[in-house]
């Protein structure tokens, strides 16, 4: 399949009331409005495509970077094409769900995610913390420092009441996805929600809401999902 021809079934499958609800999250125009799950009919007949997905990725169609996201080749990608991409995010749903989604399954994932943890902007920002919580929940622990997460845990601790709006949403995450995914600092993810507490954070619409780690700790050991991990991240 070429680009007209995946961008043509694309807004075939668009619906106005999914289209609503992604404006409404921060989405802009252009957009169809296609539900995720519906792409993947698609990723069948294009397979894994980076050059397609560099395509689709360009068009600035929400529905057609989403899906770019699903196609593209994570090792294909070098810390300039991640980059590249997340200077194209201008929403979470694209810098949290689509690119740190996507360097999740690369090998250059924590060193790209670090640098972005470290850049003072809150989309990158939140798309680091963002794809330590897709490596978390998909990796086996070995490939992970434990010291390099407590010292991160530390870090959320003395920052999160103080960091941009969406990152707090991605720290917030990130805490509990230690406590969940990470067994060997579940103990100290639970302390650090607690001494965290409740996180306020704004949204677009000027309403205000808490977020509260340990409640979301609580919900996933009640359903016994201690050690959970997804065998893929991506669709």
């Amino acid at each position: 399949m070429d680009l007209d021809m995946v961008m043509q079934e694309l807004e075939a499958m668009g619906k106005e009331q999914i289209k609503k609800r992604y404006l409404n999250n921060g989405a802009r125009e252009p957009l169809f409005g296609v539900a995720t799950g519906e792409m993947k009919p698609i990723l069948k007949k294009t397979k894994l495509d980076q050059p397609l997905a560099e395509q689709l990725y360009a068009t600035g169609n929400y529905d057609a970077m989403y899906l770019a996201g699903i196609i593209a080749e994570p090792n294909a990608m070098t810390d300039a094409d991640y980059d590249r991409w997340m200077d194209a995010a201008y929403f979470y749903m694209l810098s949290d769900y689509v690119v740190a989604v996507t360097l999740s399954e690369a090998d250059i994932a924590q060193e790209v995610a670090d640098r972005w943890i470290a850049s003072g902007e809150d989309l990158r920002m939140s798309a680091g913390w963002s794809c330590y919580c897709w490596l978390l929940g998909s990796r086996p622990d070995r490939e992970f420092s434990e010291n390099k997460l407590a010292e991160m845990l530390d870090q959320v601790e003395k920052t999160i009441h103080d960091a941009p709006e969406r990152t707090k949403y991605s720290m917030n995450s990130f805490i509990y996805t230690v406590a969940i995914s990470y067994t060997p600092l579940h103990d100290k993810a639970i302390a650090t929600a607690n001494a965290v507490g409740p996180v306020e954070v704004m949204s677009d619409k000027g309403k205000t809401k808490s977020l509260i780690a340990v409640d979301n700790i609580n919900k996933f050991l009640a359903r016994g999902k201690l050690g959970f991990k997804r065998r893929h991240v991506r669709c």
